[in-house]
């Protein structure tokens, strides 16, 4: 069973926690021939595929490596430009490593800020009153649990969809934050959480689960 991740979500829909515990890294390396049959582009000092997919490598998908050599920035870790490398047509054959990219903490916040409104649309569209909102959003690979706490904070786990028993981390989390967060003097309601021992705890309580299970948390 996997957890992929933590987030915590304040009153107001601001993402103030997340974590990334056990992330799948989704990698497809083909050999290509000249011409590509797949455009690619730089885009923010990333080269993407902007056109064209084949062998579970989509558009969106961002080159990693030329030939096993790392890709940084547009450049080989060797210092040669990877588009220059690319348009070369006697580097052919040639060896791609695609990935999906990994999720930046902008992009995180913006969807942990589109979650609060679809949170109070399920709680309008409730036939009956006092509707706990979304607990369970569940998609064909992972399922993702929502605790609202009685202030309106709400802990998000995203996990494997056949793990079990993830109410009952949703509410060790919470206390989590009410003994390391709320408790400390220097942190302030609404502002993301940089508390040390509020981690470092967080960590200890996953591995537990991986390693013994959800019931000795």
């Amino acid at each position: 069973m996997v957890i992929y991740g933590v987030y915590i979500v304040s009153k107001s829909g601001g993402l103030i926690f997340n974590h990334d515990h056990n992330v799948p890294k989704i990698e497809t390396e083909k050999t290509f021939s000249y011409p590509l049959d797949i455009k690619l582009a730089n885009e923010n000092k990333k080269i993407i595929v902007e056109f064209g997919q084949r062998d579970g490598i989509n558009v969106g998908h961002i080159l990693y490596a030329i030939n096993g050599i790392p890709v940084t920035g547009g450049q080989l870790d060797d210092g040669r430009d990877a588009m220059q490398v690319l348009e070369n047509k006697e580097n052919y054959p040639i060896s791609l490593r695609f990935g999906r990219p990994k999720m930046t903490t902008n992009e995180k916040i913006f969807l942990a800020s589109m979650f609060y409104p679809l949170f109070a649309i399920a709680s309008q569209l409730s036939p009956e009153p006092k509707c706990s909102g979304i607990e369970v959003l569940e998609a064909d690979t992972f399922k993702l649990h929502c605790f609202q706490t009685v202030t309106g904070v709400k802990m998000m786990v995203v996990a494997e969809r056949m793990q079990a028993g993830m109410d009952i981390l949703l509410k060790r989390i919470y206390e989590l934050y009410a003994d390391f967060a709320l408790k400390n003097p220097f942190y302030s309601l609404e502002m993301p959480i940089r508390c040390e021992l509020f981690d470092t705890n967080l960590k200890l309580v996953l591995e537990q689960i991986e390693k013994s299970g959800i019931t000795n948390i």
